[in-house]
């Protein structure tokens, strides 16, 4: 069951699912050719700097943006459950986001972007976007989650903060996937005053990757 909203610039819409009630805020193109869905982190909600962003940007280039609050967000709790709740709710909302019949990039923040890429394949998403993939908790880089972003099994593009102490770019590891560094930035894309570049630049810098690589996607 799903209930829709519509304001003069989106479309809000909660979709029922086996790990609670989601909400989508649609952000639709006028000639969409792709859907993005982001979800995401553990911390936070749908208003990060990132994914506003894209949600302003990507509309224009053809590509629809879905921003994804998963249940326990839109329960408001405090605390995200395990993997797990996490994956089943992206399950549950998937037909809301692919009912267009376009190709759906499936994407996230955090843990948002691990669950895109555990569900990737399962799914029939048409490629991943991992922006601030944790690859490792902070100082312990022994546990890595290298092998998710690994699995994706679908074209794959990670955008890292160049000081995120969930994993920087150089700790990556090699594979298909590609990878934008965001100079200076932390795990929220935040950038110190003293960087030589500002946070608006920093920010154009998340988006005209991102439009780029969905450019490049067939």
């Amino acid at each position: 069951m799903t209930h829709v909203t519509k304001t003069a610039r989106t479309t809000t819409e909660t979709v029922e699912t086996e790990a609670g009630t989601a909400r989508i805020t649609w952000h639709e193109a006028k000639k969409a050719r792709l859907v993005l869905a982001v979800s995401h982190g553990a911390g936070g909600g749908i208003e990060a700097r990132d994914l506003t962003a894209l949600a302003e940007v990507l509309p224009a280039h053809g590509v629809t943006v879905a921003r994804v609050e998963q249940p326990w967000r839109v329960a408001g709790k405090k605390l995200a459950p395990a993997p797990k709740t996490l994956d089943a709710g992206w399950r549950g909302i998937w037909p809301a986001l692919a009912k267009s019949g376009l190709p759906v990039i499936s994407g996230g923040r955090s843990a948002g972007a691990r669950v895109a890429c555990r569900t990737a394949t399962e799914l029939g998403a048409h490629a991943v976007l991992a922006l601030s993939f944790p690859l490792h908790p902070p100082g312990k880089p022994e546990k890595s989650r290298a092998d998710e972003l690994l699995g994706s099994g679908v074209p794959t593009l990670v955008v890292q903060g160049g000081n995120d102490p969930f994993g920087k770019p150089a700790e990556f590891p090699e594979g298909t996937y590609a990878l934008v560094e965001i100079p200076y930035g932390d795990h929220g894309f935040a950038v110190p005053k003293r960087a030589d570049l500002s946070q608006d630049e920093a920010v154009a810098v998340i988006t005209d990757a991102v439009v780029e690589w969905t450019g490049s996607l067939g």
